[in-house]
């Protein structure tokens, strides 16, 4: 970049890459002094004492637009002088203020070998992000695989974990069922496992289609279940939604033609039974409940607070 000087210290040409930073005032017919400021040693002299030396670095800024630090050398000439410019280490700033490009230097200037780091820089950091962005999605798809039950779609023991863990660090109230399939292993036994596959699924859909969003339906055994309902505390509540899973889960199964009949006995607990209520208390004694219900016939519900 550069620019020409008279003797009076007036500009009176501007090259190309220079006019792109005139930020819509010319900077021809200006005095360098409405244009630039002088940094360092330099500061307080009038254009017109430099004018009278052999050659000057200069450090100096533009007055207009962004605050970008340049580097110059003042060389006299018998009608002014010409003064070469360089961004130095704004060359970042001005490339992006200016929308600079490689056309606006010539090939041997060292800004174009800036341009290329930067550049290049720029490249790798958006391959970075990318890369960043994919493990990103690989990590949380394996989170999500490790939380889910392959067979059913449904989350899984590892998930009730981490579940449970939450419930109970947020203090939030919530009621606990484990459901046990009645006559599952009959249908193992009389249809095979692809029969018993086929029920275990559509069982999860019953399950899903009888609870809430924001419960949570977990396969945690070959047919064994556990459901969380956070915020559900009335034992008519939850004696109803028992009744009715458990009535759609009586209704016969159609595999290859064939009817699967199978039930469900459920133990209940609830969080607010407990003055500290722990993970595995409430789940031994849902467990408790639900064989409680399996002992006295299967197909009905327990609750452990009236055992």
């Amino acid at each position: 970049m550069h620019l020409r000087l008279d003797s009076a210290g007036v500009i009176v040409h501007v090259g190309p890459t220079l006019a792109k930073l005139q930020a819509g005032i010319p900077f021809c017919g200006q005095s360098f002094h409405k244009v630039f400021t002088l940094l360092g040693s330099h500061a307080d002299l009038p254009v017109v004492d430099l004018l009278a030396r052999p050659q000057v670095k200069l450090s100096l800024r533009l007055l207009a637009g962004p605050k970008l630090a340049l580097k110059g050398v003042l060389v006299p000439t018998p009608m002014g002088a010409v003064l070469n410019l360089s961004f130095g280490i704004s060359i970042v700033t001005a490339v992006r203020e200016y929308a600079l490009t490689g056309t606006d230097f010539a090939a041997t200037d060292l800004a174009m070998e800036m341009l290329y780091l930067v550049e290049a820089k720029s490249v790798a950091m958006g391959e970075s992000r990318k890369l960043n962005a994919r493990l990103q999605e690989t990590t949380l798809a394996a989170q999500e695989e490790a939380f889910t039950d392959s067979l059913t779609g449904l989350k899984n023991r590892r998930a009730m974990d981490h579940i449970m863990d939450q419930f109970l660090a947020s203090e939030k109230v919530f009621a606990l069922m484990h459901l046990d399939l009645d006559r599952f292993k009959l249908v193992n036994d009389t249809f095979g496992h692809a029969a018993g596959d086929h029920v275990l699924q559509h069982a999860a859909l019953i399950m899903l289609a009888q609870t809430r969003k924001e419960d949570a339906v977990l396969r945690v055994g070959g047919d064994e279940f556990i459901l969380i309902f956070p915020g559900v505390t009335d034992l008519e509540t939850l004696d109803a939604m028992a009744d009715r899973l458990i009535r759609a889960l009586e209704k016969p199964i159609e595999s290859d033609g064939r009817m699967c009949k199978i039930s469900g006995s459920v133990g209940i607990t609830l969080a607010t039974d407990y003055a500290v209520p722990a993970a595995s208390q409430l789940l031994a004694d849902a467990d408790t409940a639900l064989y409680a219900a399996k002992n006295a016939g299967g197909a009905q519900h327990r609750f452990f607070s009236k055992l």
